[in-house]
């Protein structure tokens, strides 16, 4: 094989598996995320340093929909709960590639939340890291996971069965 047949299908497979390596990170980091909520005793907490209950207050009059940390507050822990249950759920789906697009929404969806919310108020747009995860979002929200992924895997045997 010469090296001109080689750099193509180098680039062809860089382009077949470009979102792999964003699909690891970020369902490692809501994997991590949720893991590390559901673990911390103070995060779980209506009051005290800490707790969500002091996150959610002290970003309330700066967030820019102040009525979503509102319904947050009207209990918290119970809010703690679902965010670190659905961080969990978002990063195993898009690990495994289960229901990736799903996921991937739902990872969105929870950055966005939290943009508009707890780090609405970080003084520079390009500061906050939850708009970077939103923005992360999208290319897995719209390509899926076509590739080594429970989904790719049922596809398979989807067609397979049909022909």
């Amino acid at each position: 094989m010469t090296r001109t047949d080689v750099l193509p299908r180098l680039r062809e497979q860089a382009t077949h598996y470009a979102l792999l390596p964003l699909r690891i990170f970020l369902g490692a980091t809501f994997v991590y995320a949720g893991l590390d909520k559901l673990t911390d005793p103070a995060f779980l907490s209506a009051t005290g340093d800490g707790s969500i209950g002091q996150t959610m207050e002290s970003s309330r009059d700066a967030a820019a929909i102040p009525a979503l940390v509102d319904l947050g507050l009207e209990s918290p822990v119970g809010f703690a709960v679902a965010l670190a249950v659905g961080e969990l759920l978002v990063g195993l789906g898009v690990l495994a590639g289960l229901l990736t697009r799903l996921a991937a929404l739902g990872g969105a969806l929870i950055s966005l939340t939290l943009w508009l919310t707890v780090s609405w108020a970080v003084p520079r747009y390009y500061y906050s890291q939850d708009l970077v995860y939103l923005m992360a979002w999208i290319p897995v929200v719209l390509a899926g996971a076509p590739y080594l992924s429970l989904d790719a895997l049922i596809r398979s045997r989807r067609s397979r069965r049909t022909a």
